[in-house]
């Protein structure tokens, strides 16, 4: 494995690229480090899975062999043995980011930033444990280092054509009027409608005839008993002929994500700096699969770290002019979760595009009021044709600026999908 300087990577990709020859790549957010595995499919040195093409799974440890690992025809893990037991940062620290965040927005630096944290979790899975059990059609396990189990493409080339599929906007089919609400809701369509501009420069950096194909559809993602609205677009260009041996230098020239900076991106990024309390190193980042013909890459978002032997959960979400901390903190503690597949569902399972997992919610950091659970209540009555933009308001300062952080919240493992 050749780890380093992104440039230098990045020349070794443009070169095994014009060569045809496998293999499989990682970049941090920061475009510090990056890292190149030629012929992935026989290495152990990183663990992956790219809609259902990888290199198996990390092996277990002994005792578990002995006992007979999950997944191997062995016992499955101990009852619950994927809960979380996740210790927030307070509201308060996360308000300080977010107040660099909006004098940026105000002062017109920017028109969306991804704000994120870190959050200290304990789970009975280390790891290689939940690179196993985890559900999503991008994987990544970064031995010692960290786990990815992401939903989100970064960007696919085949037969010459470059596409990408940013997702912002997510809802529970289960809610009244979820279709219409999702896609009336200003903040919603502002955030979506920002990024897809972002990508399409972004294409057409290397691509020619790039074009919004599909605007803002809907995605109906199923999972065990719950469905999911995803609201997402297509964008797509052509690419010259020869680009595999430029496929470094597009890679590098499109990251970091812009789903996952912001923009416009070089000062979002002055923002970011700012405003989070460290680098973010490979969470955000991007990875990807060459396997000689065509080139298949997601986000590192759900994403798990290791540092001397504790585990940290980074989540996050755009943040807008419209929007209010008390409702990003909560979207940040709400994607806390393992995703897990459906019992039915193996490897192959996971391969379709949206065949995601759905999101577990986590345990509400502070009991809401009467106050609260009402307004909360009223919030689900589907909006009328003639008042879909006032229905879209989310739920009251007073009840959710309540939610402040106990010690420690449980989370349980179950389905998820991004939100």
């Amino acid at each position: 494995m050749l780890k380093g300087d992104p440039a230098g990577v990045a020349r070794e990709m443009d070169r095994l690229g014009f060569e045809r020859r496998p293999f499989l790549f990682a970049v941090d957010f920061e475009k510090t480090e990056a890292m190149l595995v030629p012929d992935p499919f026989g290495s152990r040195e990183l663990f992956f899975s790219v809609r259902g093409r990888g290199n198996g799974l990390p092996p277990e440890p002994p005792a578990a062999r002995a006992a007979g690992a999950p997944g191997e025809g062995g016992a499955p893990p101990a009852p619950g043995a994927e809960r979380l037991a996740a210790s927030p940062m307070s509201y308060e620290r996360y308000s300080r980011g977010f107040g660099v965040v909006r004098r940026g927005l105000l002062r017109g630096d920017s028109y969306l930033v991804n704000l994120t944290a870190r959050t200290p979790v304990a789970c009975g899975l280390d790891l290689a444990g939940i690179f196993r059990r985890a559900g999503a059609p991008y994987r990544l396990h970064a031995p010692g280092r960290f786990t990815c189990f992401s939903p989100e493409i970064f960007v696919r080339i085949e037969d010459g054509e470059i596409s990408t599929y940013p997702m912002k906007g997510t809802i529970d089919a289960s809610v009244p009027g979820a279709e219409a609400r999702i896609l009336a809701d200003p903040k919603e369509t502002a955030e979506h409608a920002t990024v897809v501009d972002l990508l399409r420069n972004d294409l057409s950096l290397f691509a020619r005839s790039v074009k919004v194909r599909r605007w803002r559809y809907i995605d109906r993602i199923r999972a065990r008993e719950r469905e999911i609205l995803q609201v997402s677009s297509e964008i797509r260009g052509s690419l010259p002929a020869g680009w595999e041996g430029r496929i470094g230098e597009i890679m590098l020239g499109l990251t970091p994500a812009g789903s996952c900076s912001g923009a416009p991106k070089e000062s979002t990024l002055r923002i970011i700096r700012e405003a989070e309390e460290g680098p973010r190193g490979y969470y955000t980042g991007v990875f990807g699969l060459f396997d000689g013909r065509s080139f298949d890459s997601g986000v590192l978002i759900r994403f798990v770290e290791e540092e001397d032997g504790r585990l940290y959960f980074r989540s996050g979400g755009g943040v807008t002019a419209m929007s209010r901390p008390e409702d990003e903190y909560r979207e940040m503690l709400e994607k806390i979760c393992l995703p897990l597949p459906d019992a039915e569902a193996g490897e192959a399972g996971q391969s379709a595009d949206r065949a995601l997992p759905r999101p577990a919610a986590v345990a509400r950091v502070a009991a809401r009021t009467a106050g609260g659970r009402a307004a909360a209540s009223s919030a689900q009555a589907p909006p009328s044709a003639a008042a879909a933009s006032s229905a879209q308001a989310p739920p009251s300062a007073a009840a959710v600026a309540s939610a402040q952080a106990r010690p420690s919240v449980a989370v349980a493992a179950s389905t998820g999908a991004k939100a």
